[in-house]
């Protein structure tokens, strides 16, 4: 009898288990109809409200596999490239294949950016979602978009990195290599962007709020409460604004006092910028949404692949030793009247293209690029709903051994006399959202590399380190290290 009793509350709890695990499943077969549900490619909702939320976060967190996600689905449902999911709150369509990736990103009638709330923290007023994309990628990428507009910078880059590196090997103590890189490029993009005059105070205040922004991307709890990052971020968020207002208006001032308008950075651009009818296409609102993002994306997420370049240089003799090999011999042939880099030897260095090619693919700084779909999409006989969002899975691309022979091996050789298809390399993403600071990332890369390959060493205090994913894949000490002059 009592063998029977505890048959029976296995069973009952079994079987509530099995069916709140359903719950999703069932909601969206009602919400979307049998037609439309039976046409979902494979997969699964998940948990109501969390999804799968729980099984991504153990995944990419410190010590986990972030592949196994992928894996999970590919090992359950077959290579069928699109799987439904639950993420971040809402229902999605996860995209792996290259082609139908390639599809989506180019297709901007049918689908929208749309990303999670996290994501959105990098927005003040709401406004960059409905701001004209196409004439303010037109100014904001004009001067980081294609190396031979950014040799003009190839001076004050050099400056930037060959100071710091200078710097770092004098530090006694160790240093955290990725917060040291990322307030060198912050440098970078900051003299981009808001020119110069930009006070030390003011510049080092900007930095520590934008800190604050990066740890809340892609946050499990997106919440306005105390004591969690999302919170503090917030009024960091906020407090970035106010300075930009500040700036912006000093500008806006300084510029209605010139005779002639003489624009000398990019907001200065969005300041002046008007329509066919002459009409002010920005106010400081909208100025501050597209600098916001622009500026943190200019020096946080470069940082990540700045410090695993170091990483691997530092980390395979081999692959040191063609780099340096490279080096010298464009040291060799420089004119002895030559004083610094120049953007003519930055484009000789064919190796340093292939490494950070392969720095690129091999740690995969946005793990996916999210959309939305406008109306309901047909792909592959499967459906994707209107509504749902299509999170882009880059690094399932990135790491498909289909593509990339033994993907996990990080080889620089592999992009010798290789070209990707299209939709088979997508760091930057691609069509008309394609990253517009892609060309200024490498170039910001090749100068580090350039300094510390001929001039230093690293010496990592924790070479066992885990690594964590999100929001983007890093040592989980910062990789903390010595920088080591050479003799």
């Amino acid at each position: 009898m009592e063998m029977i009793s505890v048959c029976v509350i296995i069973g009952s709890v079994l079987g509530v288990y099995l069916f709140v695990r359903k719950l999703n499943e069932i909601w969206y077969l009602f919400k979307l109809g049998k037609k439309v549900y039976k046409s979902l490619p494979p997969g699964d909702l998940g948990w109501p409200i969390i999804g799968s939320s729980l099984s991504f976060y153990k995944a990419f967190k410190a010590g986990g596999d972030p592949d196994s996600f992928i894996h999970h689905l590919l090992s359950r449902n077959g290579r069928v490239g699109m799987y439904r999911s639950h993420l971040y709150g809402r229902p999605a369509i996860i995209v792996t294949n290259q082609e139908i990736c390639r599809r989506i990103y180019l297709d901007d009638e049918k689908f929208k950016p749309s990303y999670p709330k996290s994501v959105r923290i990098l927005e003040v007023n709401g406004l960059f979602s409905r701001i004209n994309h196409k004439t303010a990628y037109r100014i904001m990428a004009s001067p980081i978009n294609g190396y031979e507009i950014l040799s003009i910078y190839v001076s004050f880059i050099n400056q930037i990195m060959a100071k710091g590196l200078e710097e770092w090997s004098t530090m006694k103590e160790p240093i955290e290599l990725l917060g040291e890189i990322g307030s060198l490029l912050f440098k970078v993009i900051v003299h981009i962007f808001l020119g110069t005059g930009i006070g030390a105070p003011t510049m080092a205040k900007l930095e520590a709020l934008y800190k604050h922004l990066g740890p809340a991307i892609l946050s499990i709890f997106p919440y306005d409460l105390p004591g969690l990052t999302f919170h503090r971020a917030l009024k960091a968020r906020k407090e970035i604004g106010k300075i930009l207002e500040s700036v912006i208006e000093e500008k806006r001032k300084a510029l209605e006092k010139k005779e002639a308008t003489e624009v000398q950075c990019q907001m200065e651009k969005l300041i002046v910028a008007t329509d066919e009818n002459g009409t002010k296409l920005y106010d400081n609102n909208a100025i501050i949404d597209l600098l916001l993002g622009l500026l943190h994306a200019g020096h946080h997420t470069p940082a990540y692949a700045a410090m695993w370049a170091l990483v691997h240089i530092s980390e395979n003799s081999h692959v040191f030793q063609k780099a340096k090999d490279e080096q010298e011999l464009i040291i060799k042939q420089r004119p002895s009247t030559q004083k610094g880099l120049t953007f003519k030897e930055i484009k000789q260095m064919k190796y340093l293209m292939k490494f950070i090619n392969e720095i690129l693919r091999r740690h995969t700084i946005a793990v996916a690029s999210f959309r939305e779909a406008k109306t309901d999409v047909y792909i592959n006989d499967y459906t994707i709903p209107k509504g749902w969002t299509v999170p882009i899975w880059t690094r399932a691309i990135h790491m498909d051994p289909q593509i990339y022979s033994n993907p996990k091996e990080f080889d620089p050789s592999r992009w010798d006399n290789y070209t990707p298809k299209p939709g088979e390399f997508i760091p930057f993403g691609i069509g008309s959202r394609f990253c517009p600071g892609s060309e200024l990332t490498k170039l910001d890369i090749t100068i580090l590399l350039h300094h510390f390959i001929l001039n230093y060493k690293m010496e990592r205090v924790n070479p066992r380190c885990d690594i964590t994913h999100l929001p983007a894949p890093k040592l989980v000490d910062n990789c903390l290290c010595r920088i080591i002059k050479l003799p």
